[in-house]
């Protein structure tokens, strides 16, 4: 590009050039329409945009479509109760701020979400909410537009963003602290393929208060964040040699799905199998037996997330950590409330259901 060529804004055109395709395709990217645009050539219109920071009139396009505003909201996967319930409080939090929000999942494949991100800038969105299975999202496109991200579903620090999640590793100890307390000596563990840190912070948890206790881990399952994954896992974990007498489950879904499975093996739930979930969604209450689940908060979360869009100041990049409530139902084998274990820093509260 010439010096003179820098001295102007990036068009529609530049981009066609980069991309060596019409301009015309260019727009179908950009308006994801009318025409469909091969997967291929998609790409190379998006890395163009990006390569040469093409920002398409962002207040003439909202105009255009009557709003203003607008955060993007990007999950991994809207299927899933826990992130229904986490969009819905979003929702209305972003609603009592006068805000607007365009919502996409990223569940397809990793390289969707690169590209939904692209998408939600092209939007002209005024700042993004990210819940990433990826413990370094891509986030160059919201980088070069200079919108602000707050990344949700995290128990650490993301460097360069502001962040919102819950202490997994020490609410993940707690719940399996618990099952222990009832007596039980192998105690499994059903886990996911994915989630980087999210899903790791929540094994070394159960791995850290077996351990703490002077027992040996009972056996970890790996099977799919989804209700047919948990039952798949249930399935093998029940033909073990050494059967566990409790399993920490890593999430609702999963804990539907592991359910079935004692169920249909004729076990009793909690007297042959105690079981204890992560995430709480309203899911959990409703099961049979209802869970005794880690409930994160995601009503405080959604409303901490929001306001960090809101701030003048998004680029302090704080990360606002949540205590998990632990939700004593019928699953792991009591009816009342015990005592929290005691704990430096505590992550949860234990409350009845």
């Amino acid at each position: 590009m010439t010096s003179s060529q820098r001295d102007r804004p990036v068009t529609r055109t530049d981009v066609a050039l980069r991309a060596g395709v019409s301009s015309a395709v260019v727009s179908y990217v950009v308006n994801s329409g009318p025409r469909n645009v091969a997967p291929e050539t998609r790409e190379r219109v998006l890395q163009a945009i990006l390569e040469l920071g093409y920002h398409p009139n962002a207040s003439a396009r909202a105009l255009k479509r009557g709003v203003s505003d607008t955060i993007g909201l990007v999950i991994s996967d809207i299927t899933n109760p826990f992130f229904s319930e986490y969009s819905h409080a979003i929702e209305e939090a972003a609603a009592e701020r006068g805000l607007s929000v365009i919502f996409t999942n990223s569940a397809l494949a990793v390289s969707h979400e690169r590209e939904v991100i692209y998408k939600m800038m092209l939007r002209g969105v005024d700042g993004l909410l990210l819940a990433s299975t990826l413990d370094e999202p891509d986030l160059d496109a919201a980088r070069v537009a200079g919108v602000p991200v707050v990344v949700l579903d995290r128990s650490r620090p993301v460097e360069g963003f502001a962040s919102v999640g819950t202490n997994f590793r020490e609410a993940s100890r707690l719940a399996v602290e618990h099952l222990i307390a009832h007596g039980h000596e192998r105690i499994g563990l059903i886990t996911g393929y994915t989630g980087g840190s999210t899903t790791t912070d929540r094994e070394e948890g159960w791995r850290e208060a077996i351990l703490g206790a002077g027992l040996v881990p009972g056996p970890m399952v790996r099977a799919p964040f989804t209700r047919a994954g948990g039952y798949d896992a249930g399935t093998r974990m029940l033909r073990a040699p050494e059967r566990p007498t409790a399993v920490y489950v890593m999430s609702d879904q999963q804990s539907i799905g592991f359910l079935t499975a004692v169920h249909e093996a004729g076990l009793s739930i909690p007297g042959e199998m105690a079981v204890v979930s992560f995430d709480g969604s309203t899911e959990s209450e409703f099961s049979w037996p209802p869970l005794t689940v880690m409930r994160q908060p995601v009503r405080d979360m959604a409303r901490a997330a929001v306001d960090l869009l809101s701030r003048a100041d998004p680029g302090s990049l704080v990360h606002h950590s949540f205590a998990a409530q632990f939700v004593i139902r019928k699953s792991c084998g009591c009816n009342l409330p015990l005592e929290p274990p005691e704990s430096s820093t505590p992550a949860s509260s234990f409350v009845p259901a």
